[in-house]
């Protein structure tokens, strides 16, 4: 594997030390390891283990410098052959993100801190795993970033138990009792807190010394004044040694008897608390954040709350003067790290991670039109789950249609759209954004619309297959010819997914009625006085608002309906939408015969076990004919303005009425002539089809 990991600079903290650590185990095993950043204490380390560092200004936030970066992490992904792009800090991972997309590689992330939910730090959670170091982050990441269980991954910081060896606090030289923090000059970290603390306990010990360990050279320089002006107005001058970043933290841990994590907001993790505790040093740490799964309050350190100096200073005083609590916590806290924190699992962890990441296929199958056109894409659904066993496949549909693809066993999810309202507009771009963050491989675009080319483009998805339909098909970047001559829908999707190496699509369409929902039609006929052997045809009594000129009409089906009443005892039941309605209306009033009337009245779920409880189902070119097909129900479908050839799904009982007239097929919703396609197919046509069926 040739990994490549982003961090803005390479100077002291936690992150950058994690970053070495990955290198080292990654060239341990024989893989590459790259680093970019923007320099810093830690390149001279990469060097020393064989790893390769890119000084690029990854952690300004200058447009001109952003899309500087950008083009130059595109080069050094080309250059060194990279699989995965690992970004450990948000404005690196901007740049990682696109530029790893636009070269087709893998995109992690590690967050490392509870950032604030704005525009810039989404990113974080746009990687194909997100890396978190606790429970508590991976359940923030969930609910300030929407990150789905199934893209986190909890690995926390590890500490090289050898560098970090365990030091009994009782060998330490008690002239001098040593209090210390190592963490980054910011205010979050609670510098002053913690000095407030110590002007309180040096009240009380004449032997204290304070040692705070951190980078003054990347710090602020007025929240080193502030700091300053503390010790001086605390008078703590004589009783402080500052040590900057260069030392070695395993030595200056060795010498503390009590380690202060002081930290006023949520900590994400707090590595130098577990580096402590390895060490054997008694840790105080504030109740924030992730500190607290790192910390077990008087089992392997003690607790305190943030912002509250009196409470720091007690918690240290209670380790002065019980040599007993001291051992226990040490101890307790040194076998933790062995168990939870050893540096060996935890990159044992982080490699499985990127080799699972290589392995993963995120899938979209987009289809965002009608009922039928769903269903006859469940064929090739089946057969992209057989070619990618182990992929996470996710279908784009239309959130009127989500149920139909209830308890499809090829698919792990349903992302939902609804160009009527929500996603119209602005509401687009959010669609695209939020398709973008599941981080998907490729898009197999089975509507070949300009919508869902867009769509497939806007997300950012590295491999976008469709037709060359001339519909903004120049978004794509795996396209397949149009089909010289009609064919089947299945065999047409098939064309597409020829290109991914898939030879064969059954054409078999299916359906999942639940139980409930075939419970539903039982009780429905039974309360409609079906009786028990009476045979029942479903009968849809409108194409479509939008395509009347698929309809026979009204007077034609009432006809099939008294026929089949009265010459076979034959039921019928009325099946449509809501805006069927009034020709539903119609139909009741002109009828001799008695017709259950179930238009407006079925969900999704029972419309489909009630086309399943049907004998018959009698229908234009529309979704009853789909449904009627999947659920292995014989049907009637009359064509005219529309070409079976290219739209008649697969079944093995139906009868097809096809008048061929020298204006069919017109695809026009509305007949400018005198619809002689469907008014030259008669009553008995249809009759004699139902019955032979029957």
């Amino acid at each position: 594997m040739n990994i490549l990991q982003l961090v803005p600079r390479l100077n002291v903290g936690g992150v950058e030390k994690g970053t070495v650590e990955v290198a080292r185990a990654l060239v341990a095993k024989g893989h590459k390891a790259v680093v970019v950043s923007g320099g810093g204490i830690y390149e001279g380390n990469l060097a020393a283990i064989g790893a390769r560092h890119y000084t690029v200004p990854v952690g300004k936030k200058n447009p001109i410098t952003m899309i500087w970066s950008y083009i130059c992490l595109r080069r050094i992904i080309r250059k060194e052959s990279i699989d995965i792009v690992h970004a450990r800090s948000r404005i690196p991972a901007l740049m990682g993100y696109f530029a790893a997309k636009s070269t087709g590689k893998v995109f992690l992330t590690t967050a490392h801190g509870q950032y604030k939910p704005h525009l810039i730090s989404r990113v974080m959670g746009w990687g194909k795993i997100v890396i978190v170091a606790n429970d508590t982050m991976a359940r923030y990441m969930k609910d300030k970033f929407g990150v789905p269980t199934r893209k986190l991954s909890i690995i926390p910081r590890g500490v090289d138990l050898e560098r970090f060896g365990y030091v009994s606090p009782f060998d330490k030289d008690r002239k001098k009792f040593r209090v210390g923090m190592i963490c980054r000059y910011t205010p979050l970290k609670g510098h002053q807190d913690f000095l407030k603390a110590m002007s309180y306990v040096s009240r009380r010990m004449n032997n204290l010394e304070i040692v705070i360990m951190g980078d003054r050279a990347s710090a602020k320089e007025d929240y080193l004044k502030r700091v300053d002006l503390t010790v001086r107005r605390l008078r703590l001058e004589n009783v402080i040694r500052f040590i900057d970043s260069s030392h070695d933290v395993a030595e200056v841990l060795k010498d503390l008897d009590v380690f202060v994590s002081a930290n006023r907001s949520q900590e994400a993790f707090g590595r130098s608390i577990i580096e402590a505790q390895a060490r054997g040093v008694p840790v105080v740490a504030t109740r924030v954040g992730g500190v607290v799964e790192n910390v077990e309050d008087g089992v392997t350190g003690l607790l305190c709350e943030p912002m509250n100096p009196s409470d720091i200073a007690e918690k240290v005083m209670r380790y002065a003067q019980d040599r007993e609590l001291v051992e226990r916590v040490s101890r307790a806290a040194r076998k933790n790290v062995e168990d939870h924190f050893s540096l060996g699992k935890v990159m044992e962890s982080t490699l499985e991670v990127y080799s699972k990441a290589l392995s993963m296929k995120n899938i979209l199958i987009m289809k965002i039109s009608s009922l039928g056109d769903i269903i006859l894409a469940v064929p090739s659904m089946r057969a992209v789950r057989k070619a990618f066993p182990g992929a996470e496949i996710k279908v784009l549909a239309d959130i009127r249609f989500r149920e139909v693809l209830s308890g499809c066993p090829y698919i792990d999810d349903v992302i939902t759209c609804d160009f009527r309202t929500r996603d119209k507009g602005v509401g687009f771009l959010r669609l695209a954004g939020a398709i973008r963050s599941e981080d998907l491989d490729m898009s197999i675009d089975l509507q070949n619309s300009r919508k869902s080319h867009m769509l497939a483009y806007l997300a950012a998805i590295p491999e976008r297959y469709g037709f060359n339909n001339g519909k903004l098909s120049v978004l794509l970047n795996r396209k397949a010819k149009m089909p010289a001559r009609p064919m089947p829908p299945v065999r047409q999707q098939g064309c597409v997914l020829a290109l991914l190496g898939i030879a064969h699509v059954d054409d078999n369409l299916e359906l999942w009625p639940t139980p409930e929902n075939e419970e539903w039609a039982e009780k429905f006929f039974g309360g409609n006085w079906l009786q028990k052997d009476q045979k029942i045809v479903a009968m849809s009594v409108s194409a479509s608002r939008k395509w009347r000129s698929k309809n026979v009409g009204v007077p034609t089906l009432v006809k099939v309906a008294d026929m089949l009443a009265k010459e076979r005892g034959v039921r019928t039941v009325l099946i449509g939408a809501e805006e069927d309605k009034l020709e539903a209306s119609e139909f009741m009033k002109t009828t001799l015969a008695k017709p259950i009337d179930a238009v407006g009245k079925t969900n999704i779920g029972q419309f489909i076990a009630l086309i399943k409880r049907c004998d018959i189902v009698v229908t234009g070119d529309s979704a009853p004919m789909h449904v009627a097909s999947a659920v292995n129900t014989p049907f009637v479908s009359y064509f005219g303005p529309t070409d079976p050839a290219r739209h008649l799904p697969p079944s093995g009982k139906k009868k097809v009425l096809h008048r061929k007239v020298k204006c069919s097929p017109c695809y026009d919703p509305i007949c400018r002539r005198d619809r002689r396609c469907m008014t030259s197919i008669k009553p008995a046509d249809i009759y004699n089809a139902v019955m032979e069926l029957l």
